[in-house]
């Protein structure tokens, strides 16, 4: 299951039986991620003109989601009615439902969000799943691969863009006074302003704070979402077009 972005060097991991319901009552689930997931690419100029939760290689996948496989967002409300009297009323939003003749799936995008948005996500498809709602919830983030090689490909980039000096950002996007502070400091400490860019660049737009595989595992291993079945995928390096 998942072979072919497995091949691409995407991190695939299910757990709670999530993969025994998508291989025997959610295929078609698998073969339309695996659909949307294939064709990711992200230019390395996407990196530096944005960064933010909502940027454009999250905006692309989720346009395909919806617009192709009809993964819509939807808002599940839970009314709790006591001899017919409505005692209580919970809403839990998700941006990817699709309802499937076997099961419900819910998914997330976690492009570069700050990291507690994953206990959030994770709860929401507890809750959901506790109520009989959703089969299996699933989160797309920057995997392990992507989030360790982040400088790297920043600096090279740099490099080939000849970026020596805080101007000549500007063809791509505007410092704030509080990031020009960070590059000059950080240029000095690391003897170039291209390695210096690249490091404080990385730290501020996708650092540790910030939605990427290792934090999500942290979560799952720590049981944060159980039993609720989940998908979690992560986006590797190898998607990056220099």
């Amino acid at each position: 299951m998942f072979e072919t972005i497995k091949s691409k060097g995407f991190q695939v991991l299910t757990l709670h039986h999530a993969e025994a319901i998508l291989k025997y009552d959610m295929s078609n689930a698998v073969s339309e991620l695996e659909a949307v997931l294939s064709d990711v690419v992200i230019p390395v100029e996407e990196l530096v003109r944005g960064g933010g939760g909502e940027g454009q290689v999250t905006q692309r996948m989720r346009k395909a989601l919806s617009d192709t496989y009809g993964w819509k967002k939807h808002i599940f409300e839970i009314k709790k009615i006591v001899d017919g009297q409505e005692k209580e009323s919970i809403s839990h939003e998700i941006d990817h439902v699709k309802f499937f003749p076997k099961g419900t799936f819910a998914l997330e995008i976690e492009w570069n969000n700050k990291d507690p948005f994953y206990d959030r996500d994770l709860e929401n498809f507890k809750r959901l799943h506790a109520d009989g709602v959703i089969s299996v919830g699933a989160i797309i983030t920057r995997g392990q691969s992507l989030q360790e090689s982040m400088r790297e490909i920043i600096e090279n980039f740099a490099v080939k863009q000849a970026i020596n000096s805080i101007d000549k950002l500007s063809k791509f996007y505007s410092p704030t006074p509080r990031q020009r502070s960070l590059y000059a400091a950080a240029a000095e400490s690391k003897g170039s302003f291209q390695k210096g860019w690249a490091h404080a660049f990385v730290a501020d737009k996708f650092g540790e704070a910030t939605t990427h595989w290792r934090k999500l595992e942290d979560r799952v291993k720590r049981g944060v979402g159980n039993p609720c079945p989940l998908l979690l995928i992560g986006l590797p390096k190898g998607i990056v077009s220099e």
